[in-house]
């Protein structure tokens, strides 16, 4: 059902909101119980100023003053506690609601393919999880219950007002149609306010994490001023959307002040003429209604308000449940990898592209048996990456069959298929944690002392030793502190220490030093041992004992063999590459 979104409030979007408030239903109904009982102590306490005024202070009868004065107490004692409970259960509700939003948002979040996060900015995505969750709780807090006690103790008052003195009644309504209408506006323009004010605080996010990120660019070419100057647009943006709040309160509030002013103005006039002129008409109805017009009033002011509180969050919401609502293509009979799975690979007719008509794999066909070790090699942009990612089922391929022991691979579970599969690219990521949770990725079965036994088996433990608190060394976040080569030797611990039956190295030391890649062949030897490996490699010396090699040109393959069957085809690409290389390293 599409929604309305010239609305002022998505009733559509405020049912999806409160789906997750349904574990919470007895909280849910003790903020409701509270809400009633505030709004009925909040008009008792002027009724019973009323009482006192024409009972016991108008006549002197000043000995039930005391008993009476006590009731009020006691009233007003009631009002605070039920106002604490309202307070706190009405926020600790808002609490519990965001905690579980933001579950189903992360869960969601990992749950999609590399091709969402590829249109996704980052700072977008922060920006829903963090601040855009936040807003919800108000939905809760300062929006929903609070509007809906302000409606209550309206109504009571109103009911009050008509019972005791139809006249004076007539006197506080006649203002409330352009307050009424005076709301309406304001709301309304708040909601586009605010939805500015959400997309100024995304962009804002979004600049910040991608020059944060980016920094290192931004100093060596110079672009400290450029940016700047970009982020001054951004930041005179983000404000004058705010500005544009501010605005609309500060013309809304004086409207409803001076009419409320005006209002007691007549009501005093009225009454106190009334008063003089006819004995039966009370000076506690004064009084009673004095109070009860603030009662009105202040509620209907503080509605607008909460109406702008409870708009914002739904905006957030908005954004929120966009990314939950995300379809994502899901096979409900997925399959796990048989016990004996032997990590045999067939690709048969694989087309795949990033963008339509931009084809990047064409009518690919490989076939790698259980324990062979096959590398892939080509220029810059032949489809060796991409192909590697569809094995690992971070895209969708559109045409043609990856299977692994002749099962096709989107009917495989995630779990399953990646438990299987360990990969190590160029460029690695290390989280801001330790070189031991780094390489275990915190799977609780592994143990310290295994993760040492793994570092000496592949030759690799010396460089983690000299580190400050070895293995407990905290690097920061994506190990920057580390070389890239040191980087590269934790992602193959990594790799080793899961034990998959098929190993991926994507360009695994096109950006180290010599001794490093000494040590990474050392481990990569080890590692590949007894494993389907898929080698993609930049330097051809590293895989010239591969048991197939694969020449990857513009998305197709042009030539496959092994290293001695390749080197003697004349005119040959791998022949091409070959020499290439050989030159270049012999002027180096």
């Amino acid at each position: 059902m599409k929604r309305n979104k010239s609305s002022y409030f998505d009733l559509i979007l405020f049912k999806k909101v409160m789906v997750y408030a349904k574990p919470y239903i007895k909280t849910y109904y003790v903020v409701l119980i509270s809400a009633i009982l505030l709004s009925v102590f909040s008009t008792l306490n002027p009724y019973l100023l009323k009482i006192t005024v024409d009972d016991y202070i108008t006549p002197g009868n000043y000995s039930g003053l005391m008993i009476f004065i006590f009731v009020m107490l006691i009233v007003l004692s009631l009002e605070v506690i039920f106002q604490y409970v309202f307070v706190f259960y009405a926020n600790w509700l808002g609490q519990m609601v965001i905690k579980d939003i933001r579950i189903s948002l992360f869960n969601k979040l990992v749950s999609f393919r590399m091709s969402f996060f590829d249109k996704s900015a980052v700072g977008r995505l922060v920006t829903r999880s963090v601040s855009d969750i936040e807003s919800i709780a108000s939905i809760f807090s300062q929006g929903l219950f609070m509007i809906l006690a302000d409606f209550l103790k309206m109504g009571i008052v109103v009911i009050v007002m008509i019972a005791i003195n139809f006249e004076l009644s007539l006197v506080v309504f006649s203002i409330l149609p352009v307050i009424v209408y005076a709301t309406r506006i304001f709301q309304k323009s708040m909601k586009k306010a605010f939805e500015q004010v959400r997309v100024e605080i995304s962009n804002m996010n979004t600049f910040l994490q991608e020059r944060i990120t980016g920094m290192r660019i931004v100093q060596i070419f110079n672009r400290e001023n450029k940016e700047l100057k970009a982020f001054r647009l951004i930041n005179e943006r983000h404000k004058k959307a705010w500005l544009k709040t501010v605005w609309y309160n500060s013309i809304f509030f004086p409207i409803a002040e001076l009419s409320t002013s005006i209002t007691l103005g007549i009501l005093v006039w009225y009454g106190g003429l009334r008063a003089y002129a006819d004995d039966d008409f009370s000076l506690g109805v004064i009084f009673l209604f004095i109070q009860l017009s603030q009662n009105l009033f202040r509620p209907l002011r503080q509605i607008a308000d909460k109406f702008n509180t409870l708009q914002m969050g739904m905006v957030a919401a908005e954004r929120v449940f966009e990314i939950l609502e995300k379809e994502e293509s899901v096979d409900n009979n997925l399959l796990e990898l048989p016990n004996n799975f032997k990590a045999s690979i067939c690709i048969e007719n694989l087309n795949f592209s990033y963008e339509a008509g931009h084809q990047i794999l064409k009518d690919i066909n490989i076939k790698i048996n259980a324990g062979e070790k096959v590398a892939l090699v080509g220029s810059t942009g032949s489809g060796k990456s991409t192909l590697v990612n569809l094995i690992l089922l971070l895209y969708e391929y559109e045409k043609g069959e990856i299977k692994l022991d002749g099962i096709p691979i989107n009917k495989i579970s995630k779990n399953s298929l990646r438990s299987q599969i360990a990969n190590v690219s160029q460029d690695i990521f290390l989280f801001a944690d330790s070189i031991f949770n780094n390489v275990t990725l915190y799977k609780p079965d592994i143990t310290l002392n295994e993760v040492k036994q793994a570092a000496n088996e592949i030759g690799i433990d010396k460089f983690i030793k000299k580190l400050p608190n070895g293995f407990k060394h905290i690097v920061n976040e994506g190990g920057t502190i580390l070389s890239s080569g040191q980087r590269q030797l934790v992602s193959f611990l990594r790799a080793y220490i899961s034990n998959p039956k098929i190993l991926i190295l994507d360009e695994a030391t096109s950006s180290v030093d010599s001794f490093t890649e000494e040590l990474i062949q050392v481990a990569t030897d080890k590692i590949i041992k007894n494993k389907t490996s898929i080698i993609i490699a930049h330097r051809l010396t590293t895989i010239k004992k591969a048991d197939k090699i694969i020449v990857l040109e513009g998305g197709k393959i042009v030539e496959t063999g092994t290293h001695s069957e390749l080197i003697k085809i004349q005119q040959g690409k791998y022949k091409k590459l070959h020499e290439l290389q050989f030159k270049s390293e012999k002027i180096d």
